[in-house]
């Protein structure tokens, strides 16, 4: 079991504690479940960049970036070398820890 600790640079909103995330599912299917705003335009098939955010911590937890992800990241609003794409950051089965993520502030965000 994983705890999410996720960061918003959005003016208002507080960081939160997610506990008890199972592996196998991405960081925005996580934060979709508990109704944490996480653009996903293209359906989470990574084919867009509006669910782009920021790994704090734990990125060996997830899948190495591949260079389909990494195109998109380009096209992303502020990228950074730890960002990622909510939908490509699938938490690996079978471990545990503690990751933590940063959103960019989802009011910027076009075509929503």
């Amino acid at each position: 079991m994983y705890t999410l600790k996720v960061n918003f640079e959005q003016q208002g909103l507080k960081p939160i504690v997610i506990e008890n995330v199972q592996g196998g599912q991405s960081v925005l299917e996580v934060l979709l479940d508990r109704d944490i705003e996480l653009h996903h335009n293209c359906g989470q098939v990574c084919a867009c960049s509006t669910c782009h955010l920021y790994v704090e911590q734990g990125d060996d937890f997830f899948p190495e970036i591949i260079d389909r992800e990494e195109d998109f990241i380009d096209r992303a609003r502020n990228p950074r070398i730890n960002s990622r794409l909510g939908c490509q950051c699938v938490l690996n089965k079978n471990e545990s820890g503690t990751v933590e993520v940063t959103l960019p502030d989802q009011t910027l965000i076009y075509g929503d």
